[in-house]
């Protein structure tokens, strides 16, 4: 009897740079991660809103967990590499030397983070303008898109760093050149970050109008004027330098990267859910928003024709699913709130002694304790004098107002892990109260969502998967493969090995959903006056500012 020859697995790597750090996956043609690996990189805050890394630091990490996942592995069933990253900006000079992005003159430090808001008189000018192209970044720019950041590093670096620059990068678009040596650019990233259309390119007008006419100079070379849709290949692949560097084959074809959140987007929006008896079965993915939920949260959702948003970005055309209209909804401080309103309280280092002794994390320790503590009541009724609104680091959808701040309501004199355990309770929910705000903001323009797909960090806490079920109504799906942003990037890498005939088509199989939580649709009436106060709360703040703008 002769046995059939086994065809061999082919893998795909996918390489995310995070805002702390950098994480790779060795992904097969069926979306299962089989080899994973991830390493911290630097970030500095030399002052307030101000955040950077370095280029070569995340580089270097790049290399390190890619070679960690293809260790042992035969190269030849390697097809594809896919990257995606923050959208922080990549000042290089002509040579593609890193320049300091800082008055200190520190060169390494040449990326200004996503984050950062330094930017924010440069922004309040941008807008002033009510130029066409905001119409498509929902009416406002936001201090984290790139041309604010250009002009302050004109107006603030002018001789040490804007006239030496030779290329700006957004960082996906940067570690695609560093693997290929070409300085061409993603879709993604120029039509969601820096106002490039993809009907029209780039307007000459909007960045004269600015004040940032430099950059029209020689076609744009400066900012891109080679511009390929997310998963196309990218010049000739990897170069041998790049090869060596990753530990892979040179000429390995090299995706055109995209955004970290869109590649999350892209890892599990296509799911297939028959079966799951969910409402988004049998309906187009247009009912489907896409939750990338890490330091910060993204809400994406798409349509067959464009939909204006005021305050939630775009439409922008096919910058995460390729003929589709994508809107972006996002929360610029999720789960780096978290970890400030847990870390920073009187009694974290109870809690991180109580949750070592038990070998839980300290959230899972936390969500055991508040069921310890809410006796017959459901959990989420805990905060009902005491509410969050999370704009900490401000807002970015759908109010676009960087100068919201946090607010606690309802605080006590006690200082206990039961205080601990309820102050993170109603940050929790104060996110998702957020993200409630945005979801209607986005069905009042137009779209009709009916189902949440989470991915990221956060997704992996039940309580906040919980909590956004209930507080939207929704029923939210989760992906079988935790990282699915990593899947998302090795889907990138699918698309340009050419085994796959489109975006979608790798999506529909290498997307898998896993567990699906319902929301407890008896805690309904509870959680609308919750997000009637939360409305309050944000009233209640203008109204202050306000009375204090007339001392």
């Amino acid at each position: 009897m002769h046995s059939k020859k086994q065809t061999p697995v082919k893998y795909y790597v996918g390489i995310d740079v995070g805002s702390g750090s950098v994480r790779a996956a060795l992904v097969d043609e069926f979306g299962t991660v089989v080899a994973h690996a991830d390493q911290p990189i630097q970030i500095w805050e030399p002052q307030p809103d101000h955040y950077e890394q370095s280029s070569a630091d995340i580089w270097a990490a790049c290399c390190s967990v890619t070679k960690k996942i293809v260790c042992g592995v035969d190269p030849s069933q390697i097809r594809g590499v896919g990257f995606d990253a923050t959208c922080s900006l990549v000042v290089v000079d002509k040579q593609f030397q890193p320049l300091a992005v800082n008055c200190e003159g520190q060169n390494y430090r040449n990326v200004i983070m996503w984050m950062d808001h330094r930017a924010a008189n440069q922004v309040e000018r941008i807008n002033a303008t009510g130029h066409r192209v905001l119409s498509y970044v929902g009416g406002v720019m936001s201090v984290e898109m790139q041309p604010p950041k250009l002009l302050w590093i004109k107006e603030n670096l002018q001789e040490p760093c804007w006239e030496k620059a030779g290329y700006f990068f957004d960082l996906p678009d940067f570690l695609s050149w560093k693997a290929t040596g070409v300085t061409a650019r993603s879709l993604c990233t120029v039509v969601c970050k820096w106002t490039y259309t993809s009907d029209g390119g780039w307007d000459d007008s909007f960045w004269k109008m600015i004040g940032l006419e430099d950059v029209v100079e020689d076609k744009y070379e400066k900012i891109g004027n080679h511009v390929l849709s997310p998963g196309e290949s990218v010049g000739k692949g990897l170069t041998p330098e790049a090869a060596k560097d990753l530990g892979l084959p040179e000429g390995i074809p090299v995706a055109a990267s995209l955004i970290d959140a869109h590649a999350g987007g892209l890892g599990v929006i296509c799911a297939d859910v028959k079966g799951y008896n969910l409402p988004c079965e049998n309906q187009p993915i247009t009912t489907r928003l896409a939750m990338i939920c890490g330091t910060s949260s993204c809400h994406m959702g798409v349509s067959e024709t464009p939909i204006f948003v005021p305050g939630v970005w775009g439409p922008y055309f096919s910058a995460m699913v390729p003929g589709l209209w994508l809107n972006e909804g996002g929360q610029s401080a999720t789960g780096k709130l978290i970890d400030h309103v847990v870390r920073g309280h009187v009694a974290f280092p109870e809690l991180q002694s109580k949750a070592a002794a038990s070998a839980h994390s300290i959230y899972t320790y936390l969500n055991s304790h508040l069921d310890l503590i809410k006796k017959s009541l459901p959990v989420g009724f805990l905060t009902v004098d005491l509410h969050v609104w999370p704009d900490f680091h401000g807002n970015r959808s759908p109010l676009t107002d960087l100068t919201l701040k946090g607010m606690v309501v309802g605080l006590t004199l006690s200082r206990g892990l039961d205080e601990l355990a309820l102050i993170y309770l109603a940050t929790i929910q104060g996110i998702a109260l957020g993200t409630r705000h945005i979801l209607e903001a986005m069905q009042a323009a137009g779209h009709r969502i009916n189902t949440l797909f989470l991915c990221g960090g956060l997704s992996k806490n039940p309580l906040f998967v919980q909590m956004h079920a209930d507080i939207t109504g929704k029923p939210v799906v989760l992906s079988k493969e935790v990282e699915s942003v990593l899947v998302g990037a090795s889907i990138l890498g699918a698309c340009a090995s050419g085994d796959f005939g489109s975006i979608q088509e790798a999506m529909a199989k290498m997307g898998k959903i896993g567990k699906v939580v319902q929301p407890n649709h008896e805690h309904k009436r509870f959680y609308d006056k919750k997000y009637e106060v939360f409305l309050k709360l944000v009233e209640h703040q203008r109204e202050y500012r306000s009375i204090m703008n007339s001392f």
